[in-house]
């Protein structure tokens, strides 16, 4: 493996505890376009939001349903409840001298706006869900973020809690732990249950 690393997390379920405000969110888009609140769920675990539309709205215009559900999630990125996951603000305050990079299919003012309430150092390098056409489990996001680093995907680390983050980080080349689940996300190198359980692996991985 090439002697340059870096580490690329996921962020909603990996760093950022912010699951009932994205349920609470879905739910009250979903109420107001008439849906099932449980299958929209469902679909937006696997999706990003303009994806969930299409899916979940046939014949409708995708764009003006994704443009409400984005205005409900700034809301709910600068009020609502929101929770740093345990060890991600050590580990992260450990990689300052690190390449390091936050892959996500959010958008890249609200992970900021959620990084500064909660105090979490921010790195150079954040790919949203505007930075490349496909979204995962499409290997483009982790790519992106690597060529961004200016790592080989051989020698990048993907942390993912999500199936569809996982896949992308495989589709990428890259190794993949899944973290902050009970069971292994299928196909990921490791798994730990929790994040602050692989932070000395991480470290230990980005070290060399």
């Amino acid at each position: 493996m090439n002697s340059v690393r870096a580490v690329l997390f996921d962020v909603d379920g990996t760093l950022v505890d912010a699951i009932a405000g994205q349920r609470r969110i879905w739910a009250r888009w979903a109420t107001e376009f008439g849906l099932d609140p449980a299958i929209v769920y469902d679909v937006a675990l696997r999706a990003r939001p303009i994806d969930t539309a299409v899916e979940v709205l046939p014949g409708r215009d995708p764009v003006a349903a994704a443009v409400r559900f984005d205005e409900l999630e700034d809301e709910d990125a600068a009020y609502g409840p929101v929770h740093a996951v345990e060890g991600a603000a050590a580990l992260l305050a450990a990689l300052a001298d690190h390449r390091w990079g936050l892959v996500t299919s959010n958008a890249e003012r609200r992970v900021v706006r959620r990084f500064e309430r909660l105090g979490l150092p921010l790195p150079g390098v954040i790919v949203d869900n505007r930075a490349t056409r496909l979204g995962k489990p499409a290997p483009d996001p982790f790519l992106h973020g690597a060529g961004r680093l200016g790592v080989p995907a051989e020698g990048c680390l993907v942390i993912e809690d999500s199936p569809s983050g996982v896949a992308a980080g495989i589709a990428a080349g890259m190794t993949v732990w899944s973290v902050n689940r009970e069971e292994p996300v299928p196909g990921s190198d490791r798994h730990y249950r929790a994040l602050a359980d692989a932070a000395a692996d991480i470290l230990a991985f980005v070290a060399g």
